[in-house]
């Protein structure tokens, strides 16, 4: 197993420095997700292609590797939630701050630089999103990935966000 994880985030690394790309666009209901940036027809994809995110490579919803890109607009961000399997996560635009536990608090959350990198391992319990800046993000792992949300309130009770799940570009961080 510790072969696999090896195997993947070596994999992960070279395609972070080779494929540049941006953000998670979620398609609405019913309609088929827009096709990657990146795949067996196009080898190459510029900045530019992805300024508001998008689908990079594969689909997290599929078995498979996907990398995908998400633009955090200055003052939004996730509730505390976990993801079903590992991801990587690359800051690759300002400074994306990050916070771990199920009781939302922005004041403790720590920032990653442009450059930096976090290892979301499966179940880990995290929030995060874009302070006083807009951020992108480059989130690579093997699909298919689900997102559980985990907020408590301060007393323990859980806290529910509605159809949204507080997960996203509205919450603030």
């Amino acid at each position: 197993m510790k072969l696999c994880h090896t195997a993947v985030a070596a994999t992960v690394a070279v395609l972070s420095i080779g494929v540049s790309a941006i953000g998670l666009a979620q398609a609405p209901q019913g309609q088929a997700p827009p096709a990657p940036l990146v795949d067996a027809n196009h080898l190459i994809m510029q900045p530019e292609q992805a300024e508001t995110g998008g689908r990079v490579f594969g689909d997290a919803s599929k078995p498979g590797m996907y990398i995908t890109r998400n633009l955090f607009r200055a003052g939004n961000g996730s509730r505390p939630h976990y993801h079903d399997s590992d991801r990587w996560v690359t800051v690759i635009k300002g400074t994306w701050w990050t916070g771990s536990g199920d009781l939302y608090q922005p004041d403790k959350m720590m920032p990653i630089k442009a450059g930096g990198l976090m290892f979301h391992p499966a179940g880990f319990h995290h929030y995060d999103g874009a302070k006083s800046e807009d951020v992108i993000v480059q989130i690579m792992g093997m699909g298919p990935v689900k997102t559980v949300q985990t907020e408590v309130d301060e007393k323990g009770q859980p806290v529910s966000r509605g159809a949204g799940g507080g997960r996203g570009r509205g919450a603030q961080p």
